[in-house]
């Protein structure tokens, strides 16, 4: 099966799922704002801990709908990632039972729900997919699109779809974490509450003061991570906007960014480079993954480490 190569001006743009605790009344707020955007695809839903409840499922099902009557871009709703209590499967069920968009599937009790239904879905990048072989799995159960781990690097993806093209399998749409801070890794315990010193069923929904994130910085004071709840992110925000013509070329169709304060300049800047227009200076952003060194690092174009 001949594959067409892309380049940077095939790219699409996503918006990803809100991973901090926003009040109701800004989130309808941001996403107004967004879908006057261009962007190709916008995920909704709480994906991080079920007990941020400014919005029900019904209020995303709502939003979803305003969205994807307001504007062109796909709209898809976004499951949780941490499956810990029969209620929170039982409502991530009624959402893949959602009728309407398609859900993107972040715990594999969604992909069953999913593939039970025989209805296409995306492997969000919680799902530990990194091979042609565990590919090929999801492609059986009915995944369109897969948002690989933050940290797989541009050869294990370009090499996972090349092992689908030896099976003849077809390819799904790649879709990659671009730009934000990055989802390293889910805890039972919630770091926000504890810091609150207050326990985590009791937590007084404290991660709302922190729409950002909490940081956290080394006895040199240097920012090593990212405190979200339950949530451990980098430190440094991913930005791979000067890595578009490589990550074309390894196969990616869209650029997911997540959403923060300054995502529509974000998206702006993503939109003029994939158009032609020179990558803006990065600061204090980390693109280390994408190039398999370690994540936190930067690497400019040429494939040299940057300077801190």
């Amino acid at each position: 099966m001949a594959v067409t190569m892309k380049t940077k001006e095939d790219l699409r743009l996503s918006l990803g799922p809100v991973l901090f605790f926003w009040p109701k009344e800004t989130l309808i707020d941001f996403y107004a704002r967004m879908v006057e955007l261009p962007l190709d695809v916008i995920y909704v839903g709480e994906t991080v801990c079920s007990k941020r409840r400014s919005m029900s499922r019904r209020d995303w099902i709502g939003l979803a709908r305003d969205l994807a009557g307001a504007g062109s871009a796909e709209v898809v709703l976004s499951g949780m990632a941490l499956i810990e209590a029969a209620s929170e499967l039982s409502n991530l069920k009624r959402l893949c039972e959602n009728g309407e968009f398609t859900v993107e599937a972040n715990d594999m009790a969604a992909v069953r729900f999913l593939a039970a239904q025989r209805v296409p879905f995306v492997a969000g990048p919680a799902l530990n997919l990194y091979s042609g072989a565990s590919l090929a799995e999801m492609l059986d159960c009915g995944m369109k699109r897969w948002v690989p781990p933050v940290e797989c690097p541009g050869t294990i993806i370009a090499g996972a779809l090349a092992e689908l093209d030896a099976m003849k399998l077809g390819r799904p749409e790649v879709e990659l974490f671009a730009h934000g801070y990055l989802p390293l890794a889910y805890s039972a315990r919630c770091f926000t509450a504890r810091l609150a010193n207050r326990p985590k069923d009791d937590c007084g929904f404290r991660c709302i003061e922190y729409p950002e994130g909490v940081p956290v910085d080394s006895q040199e004071g240097e920012r090593l991570f990212t405190l979200n709840g339950i949530q451990t992110m980098s430190g440094r925000a991913s930005d791979l906007i000067g890595d578009l013509d490589d990550i074309a070329a390894k196969g990616v169709d869209i650029l997911r960014i997540s959403p923060g304060p300054d995502a529509a300049a974000v998206v702006e800047a993503f939109d003029r480079v994939r158009q032609g227009g020179a990558p803006p200076p990065v600061e204090k952003a980390c693109n280390g993954y994408w190039h398999g060194r370690p994540g936190m690092s930067r690497v400019a174009s040429g494939g040299a480490d940057a300077p801190a």
